[in-house]
């Protein structure tokens, strides 16, 4: 999955078009549906940014969330948005997350499932502040985080140590184990974590 262009929307446009996507899992992560089963939504809004053909939707719109949806692969968001036109609470944007005209509104949760290990390295530190930004104090930051190999990619993994220095100062991790490889795509079998990371609130 190496490309000098991934940063593009017309990389991602390609292989969805050419349904060449590994990194799709086709279906809720079970440890989603998990904690979604602890943790009833009640009107909160959640964030999924890269959200891709955005199988999840419809698992957060049953446990009681409001989602926003944003990929700036306009052949995911066409498809995630013909799949689901029929949920009233959810919103759909094409475009990129940097830059992106979210609601007023900050949101009680962001969900990361792939996002963070598709967007280029020297964003990282972009990216981590514009999700705290994002995400309101006291809320969470949260799935399945990729902590494979980051010399070629997309995907570009985490390791530990970068990941503390990434999140540590917006986020305190509450919740980190690894997901069983059979709940992973061969892609990122054996590789996968399951994180919450809680934002920190400034007194």
């Amino acid at each position: 999955m190496t490309d000098s262009n991934h940063a593009e929307p017309a990389f991602w446009n390609v292989r969805y078009a050419a349904q060449q996507t590994p990194w799709d899992l086709g279906r809720v992560p079970p440890a989603l549906e998990r904690f979604l089963a602890r943790n009833p939504g009640q009107g909160r809004r959640v964030l999924v940014p890269g959200c891709g053909a955005a199988h999840e939707i419809p698992a957060f719109v049953n446990a009681g969330y409001r989602v926003t949806a944003i990929d700036f692969s306009r052949e995911a968001i066409a498809r995630a948005q013909q799949r689901y036109a029929h949920l009233t609470t959810v919103d759909f944007i094409c475009g990129d997350f940097f830059t992106a005209p979210f609601p007023a509104d900050i949101f009680d949760l962001v969900y990361e499932r792939t996002f963070l290990c598709a967007v280029p390295l020297d964003r990282r530190t972009d990216l981590v502040s514009m999700l705290a930004y994002w995400t309101r104090q006291g809320g969470l930051y949260f799935g399945l985080f990729y902590y494979g190999p980051k010399a070629e990619g997309p995907p570009f993994g985490l390791e530990a140590k970068e990941a503390r220095e990434l999140f540590d100062l917006h986020f305190k991790t509450e919740v980190d184990t690894p997901v069983p490889a059979e709940e992973s795509l061969p892609l990122f079998a054996g590789a996968e974590r399951w994180q919450e990371r809680r934002r920190r609130i400034w007194r």
